[in-house]
């Protein structure tokens, strides 16, 4: 009997000590939630992280991608925000422009962009115009005098499809008529390729990142037009930079400004990855050490280059940094971002 005592007061006390190691993250599912339909770069790069961020998680847990696109991403924003459980178990890939419209009070923002826990990013990228190589839009000065202004599409305001050429308008004196409610790219795909739209605006990762960009670019479907990192990216050197045609077009110091507190975007990359606020801090550690990981597999960086990706990691303590900077802004700049996004 005493015996029988004295193991079990042994078991109690050893049972949290031995709970204590045990990982949170074994036996667990983390789901990433996408903004964008299966088959996005996005959605692309969802489940290349399913496949290799779990081996650098203690514990090893199961990865499942769930797509819930819809308003530029503004719906799985949300989602991850104030409907998933802060526990680190619930991921999202959306819009790394997705703040402008915390930033101009839009209604349906229901996150706070600075309150996110940010895991890390793959690239740091800028972006690109391009335009279906019929159309008689054939340079800028032609889009600049049209009367009937080429149709982009765009999933919604605060994706670069609606954004960019708002900022080409605003600091170029060019004129684009921006389609707005595409599910996804796929549609927007489509809507190309029937003439419904002659133009779009994406950023040079996903334009290089995947079909039917690739091939549309080799076999001369469309022209890029314009870019807008600092220097002009090695697979379009033939393509001016924003900077360089605000040389040329004498644009205004006021909007000069405008367009480097938009572009400052680029700074979260194309695909950035949250998670919701309040998530426990030595969770927060291990996902972002984790992403930092996967970033250096030799097997994702195979895949990388196959799909011929331009890997620029970013790490989550920069990305939340950036995201505190980039809400800061004065009254004046805020309206301009007000009516540079007017529909």
């Amino acid at each position: 009997m005493r015996r029988l005592v004295f193991t079990l007061v042994l078991l109690l006390l050893c049972s949290p000590s031995l709970w204590a190691q045990t990982p949170f993250y074994q036996s667990k599912t983390i789901r990433i939630v996408v903004g964008y339909l299966a088959g996005d770069t996005h959605d692309l790069w969802a489940r290349v992280y399913s496949r290799h961020m779990g081996k650098h998680i203690p514990g090893n847990p199961d990865f499942i991608v769930q797509n819930m696109p819809g308003a530029g991403s503004m719906i799985a924003a949300n989602y991850v925000y104030g409907v998933a459980k802060p526990d680190g178990l619930t991921l999202g890939l959306i819009a790394p422009a997705l703040y402008f419209t915390q930033l101009t009070g839009r209604k349906e923002v229901q996150f706070d962009w600075r309150k996110f826990t940010w895991v890390g990013s793959p690239d740091q990228n800028g972006h690109l115009l391009f335009m279906r190589s019929d159309t008689p839009y054939k340079t800028l000065d032609d889009i600049r005098k049209a009367a009937q202004p080429p149709r982009c599409s765009a999933t919604g305001v605060g994706t670069s499809g609606y954004d960019v050429p708002k900022l080409f308008e605003e600091t170029l004196g060019l004129k684009f008529n921006v389609v707005t409610g595409y599910p996804g790219g796929a549609e927007q795909d489509l809507a190309l390729e029937r003439g419904e739209v002659q133009c779009r605006a994406i950023t040079i990762a996903a334009f290089f990142g995947r079909e039917p960009f690739r091939s549309w670019h080799k076999t001369g479907f469309v022209r890029v037009l314009i870019q807008t990192a600092r220097r002009r990216n090695p697979r379009i050197t033939d393509v001016p930079t924003i900077f360089e045609l605000m040389d040329k077009e004498k644009t205004p110091e006021a909007s000069r400004r405008l367009a480097i507190v938009y572009l400052g975007a680029g700074g979260f990359g194309a695909w950035p990855v949250v998670s919701s606020p309040g998530v426990p801090v030595d969770r927060v550690k291990i996902l972002r050490e984790a992403h930092a990981k996967t970033m250096k597999e030799p097997e994702l960086l195979e895949e990388a280059n196959k799909r011929e990706w331009d890997l620029k990691p970013v790490a989550g303590e920069e990305l939340e940094a950036l995201a505190k900077e980039v809400i800061a802004q004065p009254p004046e700049v805020i309206e301009r971002m007000k009516k540079l996004l007017e529909k």
